[in-house]
């Protein structure tokens, strides 16, 4: 049976580890102004200089997830809400607040790039590609099942996501449920 799912969809916000209530919480960051990488909903982000930047390079420690940014626009000077981020330099050239699901122990449901076999659950993974659409800002970011680690990599896949149209593990783009495993917040 195939996979309904014809492409990535990013990483969505999906439940905590240990089943404890998932608020979704986010954090207000900074992007630093006309930062020159575009950053798509649901693609991982790092910082660098205390600014987010984009994440999704390989075996990086990441921060989180973004959900949007908060500007005010130069040319209508009104206060402008987007789900990516896209160079743009603000009013007054001053930094982008950036919303980042920021929980550590924050899951996620991903789509896989290729077939996965049951050995390769909770082993770790890196993300694919930094792309997506410009029309509605999400990311078509997938998990790189040929770029798996025991512990080196970014993202730990932890289960099948409870996603029946998207089940099929001998196909690309099943639905799965990772969570961060290297993350900026740990001490």
């Amino acid at each position: 049976m195939a996979n309904r799912n014809s492409a990535g969809f990013g990483l969505i916000a999906a439940g905590t580890l240990g089943s404890t209530p998932a608020t979704s919480g986010q954090g207000r960051y900074k992007i630093d102004a006309n930062y020159a990488t575009t950053i798509y909903n649901g693609g991982a982000v790092a910082s660098a200089s205390g600014y987010i930047v984009e994440g999704q390079t390989t075996d990086a420690p990441v921060l989180g997830v973004l959900n949007g940014i908060f500007y005010t626009a130069a040319t209508t000077l009104k206060p402008t809400w987007s789900n990516h981020y896209v160079q743009v330099t603000p009013a007054n050239s001053e930094d982008i607040d950036a919303f980042v699901f920021d929980n550590p122990q924050q899951q996620y449901v991903v789509a896989t790039d290729d077939a996965l076999t049951q050995a390769g659950y909770l082993e770790t993974y890196d993300m694919n590609t930094t792309s997506g659409s410009t029309t509605t800002g999400k990311s078509d970011a997938t998990l790189d099942i040929l770029d798996t680690s025991a512990d080196a990599a970014s993202w730990r896949l932890l289960r099948l996501a409870e996603d029946p149209s998207n089940s099929d593990m001998t196909v690309a783009y099943t639905s799965v449920v990772v969570v961060p495993n290297l993350i900026e917040l740990q001490s």
